[in-house]
């Protein structure tokens, strides 16, 4: 029987949950995801648990903040003044915005605080400080990805994304 190894292939059907049940992510009514195990792509935790695993396995694990998305950085939180803020701009609070680096990447960041003085901005992962569980099904185990990413239009289109396109 095949198992899960590094450099693999693995397409998964699962669910994640928060320790209170409720769901944060699912592939149900959406295809698999297929990762390349070893690569990165997922956090650590989640990666790790896939290891070892047999096609149609089937398992559950949980997954502590350290090797999921960290633990919450209050140096992650920044406040700008409203005069830095576009006069067009008008963020709600919870509302993810983009703020641009000085190198020109885009960042997501969630709207913690924004009145007449303000903006303040959480850069903190929304499932920083959470204990993550999964339910997992390996459904495929390969040397070569099957799936590909957004935005490509063929195999070995060059343009591989996070999501393991080539």
């Amino acid at each position: 029987m095949q198992k899960v190894e590094n450099g693999k292939f693995v397409t998964v059907e699962y669910k994640g949950m928060m320790e209170d049940g409720e769901v944060f992510d699912s592939t149900e009514g959406r295809d698999p995801m297929e990762l390349q195990v070893g690569a990165g792509q997922i956090i650590k935790g989640f990666e790790e648990a896939l290891l070892d695993m047999e096609l149609n396995e089937k398992k559950e694990f949980t997954v502590a903040p350290v090797d999921g998305y960290g633990t919450r950085d209050e140096n992650n939180v920044h406040t700008f003044s409203r005069e830095e803020v576009p006069a067009e701009m008008n963020p709600q609070v919870g509302e993810i915005i983009g703020l641009q680096t000085p190198d020109g990447q885009q960042i997501p960041a969630k709207v913690a605080k924004f009145d007449e003085n303000e903006l303040v901005v959480d850069l903190n992962h929304p499932l920083a400080d959470q204990t993550l569980t999964f339910e997992v099904e390996v459904v495929g185990i390969n040397d070569t990805p099957t799936q590909m990413a957004e935005g490509c239009d063929t195999e070995g289109c060059g343009s591989c994304s996070s999501s393991g396109c080539c």
